[in-house]
């Protein structure tokens, strides 16, 4: 009675918690409500894109304000009240998501004092390289690297200037401190820039985000469901924000005479390359007027120099400098040294940091461009030029004023109407700002140059000293970018630079097919399954009913508190989860049959089916629970995800149906004394089976050796269909508005994509998955634009070619958000570096799944014989199922290529094989324990006899759910889903027919009637 009365208290407070926290879902939906009619009232629509931006301002206007009270309690908001409810993930919302490397190499060089050292540099370069096919964090790949290298160098050499490093790195500290303390450096770098970046995303106003830290890996994982403008996010997440305060250098003649050399030096460098003569070579003489034209009030115009005298000594071209860079002839500001095409920028700093021409220059000159280009003017030109600035830096090589220094920002419109970033800065930035102002001011005719992440945002001319510690920023800002801009120098600049490595976009309409095709998965599922239990058990069967029900209701809310992302792998787990949580309640009542079928009465049969059946139960779900655990610790994103889910489903489902089902029936008898257990059509299926199964283990042995030399033979022959997870590259979803074939299609992309792209259809008409590796690994921009821009151009100039639809804009191809049209539904990125490190993560996840379940065995049947059937099954089941998609892609219609969501299903058939083996050991070794007067050939065929209910039972009703997946799931769980499929049907076999056979074989017949079993593991209810 005690153990009822305690199972009855954590019942009811689940319920009541369960309960809680489907509630919050009423205070949110009259806030969304209102959200709707005010987006309904602006707009006129109730759909679109006009309606969705008023909606999404209408939220984002009053997340962080209080909107719900549970008196004496807590106060919530509306981001608080979000966060309290399951979050639907991407492929169920659509939105974006990004996976960003925290880039360590900027971080050593900063540790290191921008040190010029080569070594230190090779190293760098090596450690990157690396990083792209190793295990190894940076961090150790750079201490392998500089060991490789240094020769007697020590690292302390280079990191002991650093005066913040002082205490802890003296220049006798040995390379291996050294790397360990930069390692505890990096780490709490890596954390800070998790942190900070929650802090930034906040501020964007994306409603439910998810964030989360790989610190193994520094990897930081940023999900953005319903995000309308991947631009902005992108760029928003990787910016660092790190603004500087500089004085300028104006240019005299002194630049001018400096221009000119270093063209003519670079010029002659070029021609004795070339073998030419240079004595020939003439040159420019640009002769400047340091008088500056001013207004009718006699101020300073900034953007012109009055006048430039220029005398040209006749040259038939322009040197390597002036041929890219046109120097300014009093077009703009007195700090500007010229202009210069965007893809030309990186060319001309190779030219000035060069050391021989940087010599001809003031030492305290650095440059650097306008972070936008010039305007068009009238007719249409400059174009894509940018301005390029001469700055003075102080000695100490560090810019006077910092972003650190400020303490408020935000944005608003300043006193002549343009939008600009007002910023508050503490006192001691207060002071070097006037200092600042003041010297320029006095000094006449100078600007400060106002710098961010290296690009010069704004140049203001000083009229005065600024004193008050406040200033702002201009800059042709729109009000989202001076927003934007504003919120992240708001929380600050990012310790360390982020790269996306990984990137996925789903559209919305793909979102909403995704879950009505879940959904319908999962209802049908559930009810077959109801129906079957039904059937089959009668009144027991009600009291699963009723488990099934409380364990979905305990699965939803617990997903819901541990804020959880469900997506549609995690939909799948919830249904593979009901296929397995009837498992606990087959066990216990096929048990409670067999009971039952001796005489006994029914609360005898209950109690002893219920005893009987704890020890199995408890072994099948640790098994689950192991690779379930290794799933959540190896996957990413969805697949962390679905590993979450099925670990909350077999918890809740102990639970439900063993603790839970028993207070049920025992309440049942007691009160009505009776309860059935069977109907008519079921009373005596499977009751007395007597099969000599192991006169078949030569046969099966046979039958599996030929099918896993095939499956072997196929996976070393055809190989996979590697999925984009794996191999890297860019991959699109494209609805067509017209017929077209998968060729017709690859014809047209192969050129504009500069190789064959990887095509497959979809399940749905004329829709299809467009894989390619063009420009996959280029992360720097080209001619002005990012490289997925480029891609996604090439793959739009392919995609009219190929339909002939030229009245179809670029800006509706790639537009997600729409409904209709040829467009693309998703797209999605991964970069080499992380395709490398997931293939290897699957290789890890495998081995270590099968470790943890070995050693369990090992542990619990205390012998290797059992370990060893239940490993070998495992690999002959994992290497079929590995074979079927060998073989098999290419030729079905539907999606079969390896991915993350394949590798959870390879490791969830070696769970749910597992599991199944479990049983049929469990009363192997009862019977080789309780029935010693047998020989062990009959005792093992008896035990197995004695299990076929149950795993008939059990495989029947996983296989119905996971059936339904596979026809209602929608084309981006199918493959999924027959891998479970074949794994199911696979691993049900092998349980009978190779683990049991190897558990006879390496048994004698005197150990097998000294087996013991293992301490009793019942629960007193």
């Amino acid at each position: 009675m005690q153990g009822k009365g305690l199972i009855k208290f954590f019942l009811v407070v689940m319920i009541l918690v369960t309960v809680a926290q489907y509630l919050f879902v009423i205070p949110t939906n009259a806030v969304e409500a209102d959200a709707d009619n005010y987006a309904q009232n602006l707009t006129g629509e109730d759909s679109g894109e006009a309606y969705r931006i008023a909606r999404a301002s209408f939220l984002d206007s009053i997340s962080d304000q209080e909107v719900f009270r549970l008196p004496l309690i807590k106060s919530y908001t509306y981001q608080d009240l979000k966060a309290q409810q399951l979050a639907l993930g991407l492929d169920l919302k659509g939105g974006m998501s990004v996976v960003l490397q925290v880039d360590l190499r900027e971080f050593l060089r900063t540790l290191a004092r921008n040190t010029k050292d080569p070594t230190f540099e090779e190293a760098l370069n090596a450690a990157s390289q690396a990083q792209q096919n190793a295990d190894d964090d940076f961090i150790s790949l750079f201490g392998d690297a500089w060991i490789q290298r240094s020769g007697d160098q020590s690292l302390a050499s280079i990191f002991s200037r650093n005066d913040a490093l002082r205490d802890q790195i003296g220049v006798n500290t040995s390379d291996a401190e050294v790397i360990r303390i930069l390692r505890e450096k990096a780490d709490e770098t890596v954390r800070l820039t998790y942190d900070m970046l929650r802090r930034r995303i906040d501020e964007l106003g994306v409603v439910q985000p998810n964030v989360s830290l790989d610190a193994e890996r520094d990897l930081i994982l940023v999900e953005l469901p319903g995000v309308e403008n991947p631009e902005r996010a992108r760029s928003f997440l990787q910016a660092a924000a790190n603004l500087e305060f500089y004085d300028v250098l104006n240019i005299d003649q002194a630049t001018v005479n400096a221009l000119i050399q270093a063209d003519q030096l670079l010029e002659r460098r070029q021609a004795l390359a070339a073998g030419q003569d240079s004595s020939e070579l003439s040159a420019t003489e640009i002769v400047l007027d340091t008088i500056y034209a001013t207004d009718e009030n006699g101020n300073l115009l900034t953007d012109s120099i009055a006048s430039i005298e220029e005398r040209e000594v006749p040259r038939q071209t322009a040197g390597p400098l002036f041929s890219i860079l046109t120097p300014n002839q009093g077009n703009f500001g007195p700090a500007v040294v010229g202009i210069a095409q965007g893809n030309d920028r990186q060319q001309v700093m190779e030219y000035l940091r060069d050391p021989e021409v940087a010599r001809l220059f003031p030492r305290n000159a650095i440059y650097r461009w306008a972070d936008a280009p010039l305007e068009l003017d009238a007719s249409g030109t400059p174009g894509n030029l940018y301005q390029l600035y001469q700055l003075s830096v102080p000695r100490g090589g560090e810019a006077p004023l910092t972003g650190e220094y400020v303490t408020r920002a935000s944005s608003g419109p300043d006193p002549n109407g343009q939008v600009a970033v007002n910023l508050s800065m503490n006192s001691e930035g207060s002071r070097i700002w006037a200092r600042m102002t003041t010297e320029a001011a006095n000094a006449g005719n100078r600007q400060v140059a106002i710098v961010l992440d290296s690009q010069v945002v704004s140049a203001p001319r000083v009229n005065g000293p600024i004193t008050g510690g406040s200033t702002s920023i201009t800059g042709d800002f729109t009000v989202q970018e001076a927003t934007d801009l504003a919120n992240i120098l708001q929380v600050g600049r990012l310790p360390a630079r982020l790269e996306i490595i990984q990137e996925s976009i789903v559209g919305p309409s793909l979102g909403e097919s995704n879950i009505r095709s879940s959904m319908t998965a999962l209802i049908i599922g559930f009810g077959l399954v109801l129906a079957f239990m039904l059937f089959y058990y009668g009144g027991a069967g009600v009291v699963a009913i009723v488990s099934l029900l409380l364990n979905l209701v305990f699965i939803f809310g617990a997903l819901a508190s541990l804020g959880t992302v469900l997506t549609l792998p995690g939909i799948a787990g919830i249904l593979l989860t009901i296929g397995m949580a009837v498992d606990a309640n087959v066990i216990i009542y096929e048990r409670v049959r067999e009971e039952l079928r001796t005489g006994k009465t029914v609360g005898q049969a209950v109690r002893d089916g219920f005893s009987n059946s704890y020890s199995t139960i408890i072994d099948a779900n640790v098994t689950t629970i192991i690779v379930a655990a290794v799933l959540a610790w190896f996957g990413l994103g969805p697949i962390k995800g679905f590993a979450v889910v099925l670990i909350v489903g077999v918890l809740a489902s102990v639970f439900t149906a063993v603790l839970v089902g028993r207070l049920m029936v025992d309440y049942w008898v007691e009160k009505k004394g009776d309860m059935s257990f069977w109907t008519s059509p079921s009373k005596n299926l499977f009751a007395d089976v007597n099969v000599d199964w192991l006169k078949f283990r030569k046969m099966s042995y046979g039958i599996s050796s030929v099918l896993v030399i095939a499956s072997l033979a196929a996976i070393l022959v055809r190989g996979f269909d590697l999925g984009v997870d794996f191999k890297g590259g860019y991959s699109y979803t494209v609805v067509l508005d017209q017929d077209l074939t998968a060729q017709e299609l690859r014809s047209s992309l192969t050129g504009p994509l500069n190789g064959t792209p990887t095509i497959k259809s979809v399940d749905s008409d004329n829709t299809y998955n467009i894989v390619t590796n063009y420009l996959v690994e280029e992360t720097g921009q080209i001619d002005g634009k990012e490289p997925q821009d480029v891609v996604l151009a090439a793959l739009y100039e392919g995609v009219v070619a190929a339909t002939g639809n030229t009245s179809l804009t670029l800006e509706e191809f790639g537009n997600i958000e729409s409904d209709g049209g040829t467009h693309i539904t998703s797209v999605s990125k991964v970069g080499p570096t992380i395709a490398d490190d997931i293939k290897r993560s699957a290789l890890w996840a495998g081995a270590i799944a099968l470790l943890g379940i070995f050693l369990y065995l090992l542990v619990r049947f205390k012998g290797k014989r059992f370990s060893t059937g239940a490993i070998v099954a495992l690999f002959h089941d994992t290497i079929i199922t590995m074979g079927v998609f060998a073989a098999c892609w290419g030729w079905i219609g539907f999606n079969m290529e390896v991915d993350q969501a394949f590798i959870a299903a390879i490791l969830t058939v070696i769970g749910y094989s597992i599991n199944d083996t479990v049983v049929v050991f469990d009363r192997i070794r009862e019977y080789l324990n309780n029935h010693v007067s047998q020989d062990k050939k009959t005792m093992i065929n008896n035990a197995v006899s004695s299990t076929v209910s149950r795993t008939v039972m059990t495989s029947f009703t996983t296989i119905l759910v996971v059936f339904v997946l596979f026809l209602f799931g929608g084309a981006s769980i199918k493959g999924f889903a027959f891998a479970l499929l074949v794994g199911i049907v696979v691993g049900t076999y092998s349980s009978i027919f190779i683990a049991t056979p190897i558990v006879y074989d390496l048994t004698d017949e005197q150990e097998a009637r000294s087996v013991k079993a293992p301490e009793d593991t019942s629960v007193s209810v």
